[in-house]
């Protein structure tokens, strides 16, 4: 098993390694043998012995430590998707997670969540910060967009925001549920830093809060109902799914969606309503 891993590394290395340009990385344009990077100039940039990145195609020399193969991700270049594959080869597992507070969504990812015109959808960070968010959200959740971006955030507007609060048909199973899900979420994406402050603050800020995050509970938030008071539909039923964001480690996606036909078409009716205003 594991000279079969040793075997897919090496490929995978020397097949990265030829598709590299030697001359945009300053290496001489002589005429070489094979295409790309030679194994010495890797182990250059990678700042590793060139006995050992030789090893390491040939499929010899044990395993690789997770710097090294994250010091060969940068010389090579590696796109996520590549470095996640190169540690499932070079060590059985993908990378511990690091976020890169990138909060930004495609145009693309965009209209994933415009094409769900009456299902709510937004997509958060790992702080729950919400980064975009479709128009059902916005008539049925919150209006982010009239919110200034450091106020976007899902923790302050449970804990802090009175009108969040009363719309909840059970806002203490709310409370708790977002807060153990949001310690497991922190901690999967490799935030515990940047979630720190967060913490400290809503701690000085809400008891209930404080309480909650003493309490250490750790929990998922992958599917569930949502109840929620709405100031025009009255009490409107969601089944919600959560989603991963391929390539995005660090974004989440939260599905809201009508829990029957009846409650569609009660959302369809107000989203119509708000387009003839």
């Amino acid at each position: 098993m594991a000279a079969r891993s040793g075997t897919a590394l090496g490929g995978f290395l020397r097949d990265r390694r030829a598709r590299l340009d030697p001359a945009a990385f300053g290496f001489g344009a002589e005429r070489r043998r094979t295409p790309g990077l030679r194994r010495e100039e890797v182990a250059q940039r990678a700042n590793i012995s060139p006995t050992w990145y030789t090893w390491l195609e040939q499929g010899r020399g044990g395993a690789p430590s997770a710097d090294v193969l994250d010091r060969i991700a940068a010389g090579l270049m590696l796109t996520e998707p590549e470095r996640e594959h190169l540690f499932v080869l070079g060590l059985g597992r993908p990378p511990e997670p690091r976020y890169r507070g990138r909060d930004e969504v495609t145009p693309r990812l965009q209209r994933v969540l415009d094409a769900m015109p009456v299902s709510p959808a937004i997509i958060k960070n790992p702080t729950w910060d919400v980064v975009a968010w479709n128009r059902a959200a916005a008539v049925l959740l919150t209006d982010y967009a009239l919110l200034p971006r450091e106020e976007r955030n899902i923790l302050r507007l449970v804990f802090a925001d009175s009108r969040i609060k009363a719309a909840q048909a059970d806002w203490r199973a709310v409370a708790r549920h977002v807060v153990a899900a949001f310690r497991a979420d922190a901690v999967r994406a490799g935030a515990a830093a940047e979630t720190a402050a967060l913490v400290d603050e809503l701690s000085a800020t809400s008891a209930e809060f404080a309480a909650l995050w003493r309490d250490g509970d750790v929990g998922g938030h992958s599917e569930g109902v949502k109840r929620l008071h709405h100031p025009e539909l009255g009490l409107v039923e969601l089944d919600y799914a959560a989603f991963a964001v391929d390539g995005r480690p660090e974004l989440g996606m939260l599905v809201y969606t009508p829990a029957d036909a009846a409650t569609a078409e009660r959302i369809a009716a107000l989203l119509t309503k708000g387009n003839d205003r």
